[in-house]
């Protein structure tokens, strides 16, 4: 009996689908967390054509920003659990310490426009108390309306 030595030939590729599973799985994983990842609370602020604030100054001094949603409640983005809300006392709490540590600190108020004008003022008196001597309300920028049509006699579309 003779032994056959078999001698095999080496291959020069590299097997791609492993890597392809991967990308693939990581594809979906990140499509699943992607929007789960949105920080914040959602609500929807009025429009107004105010001028936006000094952008090195912000880049300085992070901004504490109290937000009140739809429900009246109250939300701060500086300390843990920034996307649950926090009771009144806890935020005049935080905001005293922020403006302690950095005095200069913006203070600016996020409202939802369905929120009653007074749960907004006793956002304000909180943040006064806490310290807080300017303050100042987040909005959208106002939507530009369209120019007037003009017909052809050179007078607004619509117009007598």
């Amino acid at each position: 009996m003779s032994t056959r030595v078999r001698s095999r030939k080496l291959m020069g590729e590299i097997n791609v689908v492993p890597y392809i599973d991967v990308m693939l799985v990581l594809l979906i994983i990140f499509m699943i967390t992607a929007p789960l990842l949105k920080e914040g609370v959602k609500v929807d602020l009025p429009q107004a054509g105010a001028q936006p604030l000094d952008a090195a100054f912000l880049a300085r001094h992070e901004p504490l920003i109290v937000t009140i949603d739809s429900h009246g409640r109250y939300y701060v983005n500086i300390g843990r659990g920034s996307d649950r809300p926090i009771p009144e006392a806890a935020v005049e709490a935080r905001a005293a310490a922020v403006l302690r540590r950095d005095p200069a600190t913006p203070v600016l108020v996020k409202a939802d426009t369905t929120v009653p004008y007074g749960a907004v003022v006793r956002a304000m008196v909180l943040l006064q108390k806490a310290g807080a001597a300017k303050l100042g309300f987040l909005t959208d920028p106002e939507r530009t309306k369209p120019p007037a049509r003009q017909d052809s006699s050179g007078g607004a579309a619509g117009a007598p």
